[in-house]
């Protein structure tokens, strides 16, 4: 059985030709969204539908794709809260120090021996990732994927070292 990947989500049409606005769940949406892709559409009591790019721009914090054959608003209505998916076999190969966002979510984040929390998210809104972090029995930490709080990734072992700048973790609530 094929094993599949999340890398959006259509959260509504655009304009009247067939548009949908995706929130990107992948490190290339330049990649992922070019003319001729194949992307897996999967929604909630319908069989899987797979689907090919013809189109693919940026507006706003959004992705806007179009699909061969279906060139207007009532042909991908029904698309919406749909989640796009790739194979696993489609992925590309990453360079050294690159990582996808399903290797990283559920990791173990500590500094030195503490744990902080599991990676349950990762947001991208704009100039670096933010890793949403869930920690016991407290909000939800934010911690910027840069090299500067985010030492070392150990996917073998599960974990991920990172070093917290003062205040950046509010504990005060």
């Amino acid at each position: 059985m094929t094993e599949y990947l999340n890398v959006g989500k259509i959260v509504n049409t655009h304009g009247i030709r067939g548009e949908v606005r995706v929130i990107s769940q992948t490190d290339f949406p330049e990649q992922r969204y070019r003319k001729g892709k194949q992307l897996t559409l999967f929604r909630e009591n319908q069989p899987a539908l797979d689907l090919t790019v013809s189109g693919h721009r940026k507006h706003k914090n959004f992705d806007l794709l179009t699909f061969e054959g279906y060139p207007n608003i009532n042909d991908v209505e029904p698309f919406r809260n749909g989640i796009l998916k790739v194979s696993k076999e489609d992925l590309a190969q990453l360079e050294e120090n690159e990582f996808y966002y399903h290797d990283i979510i559920g990791l173990t984040v500590l500094e030195g021996e503490q744990v902080i929390g599991k990676v349950k998210e990762i947001l991208s809104p704009g100039a670096n990732d933010v890793w949403v972090i869930q920690r016991k029995g407290k909000k939800d930490a934010l911690i910027p994927y840069i090299e500067s709080v985010v030492k070392e990734i150990d996917l073998a072992s599960g974990q991920v070292q990172v070093e917290i700048p003062e205040g950046l973790l509010d504990d005060a609530d």
